[in-house]
């Protein structure tokens, strides 16, 4: 399986992108999916998961603020990302999470700049 992210850029403080993850390949399945983002110099953190059913979950620092879902005829994912901060500023990968294996898109960049 391949994921492919995409949609990342410069943007303004209190702007808004979306982010999009295709995924093909043998194992397209969107039933797991989410987002995590890097920012300079700091570890990976979890941003959001859309689960089978589709219930989703969000981390504190995103809630109300980013949405993410999913396209099953398109086999992607998105994240819309509102009211962006300068902290929001990360590279940002998609992953999945079919049975045992988990697989990792090659990430987007996010800058909030002024």
């Amino acid at each position: 399986v391949q994921l492919q992210a995409s949609g990342g850029g410069l943007v303004q403080p209190g702007g808004s992108l979306k982010l999009s993850c295709a995924v093909s390949g043998s194992g397209r399945n969107l039933n797991d999916m989410s987002w995590y983002r890097q920012p300079p110099g700091k570890e990976r953190e979890w941003v959001a998961r859309i689960y089978g059913g589709g219930t989703t979950d969000y981390a504190e620092s995103v809630k109300g603020r980013f949405t993410i879902s999913r396209n099953y005829a398109k086999n992607t994912v998105y994240l819309q990302m509102n009211s962006l901060k300068p902290e929001d500023t990360a590279v940002y990968y998609c992953k999945q999470i079919r049975g045992s294996i988990t697989s990792w898109g090659q990430g987007t960049q996010v800058t909030v700049s002024s």
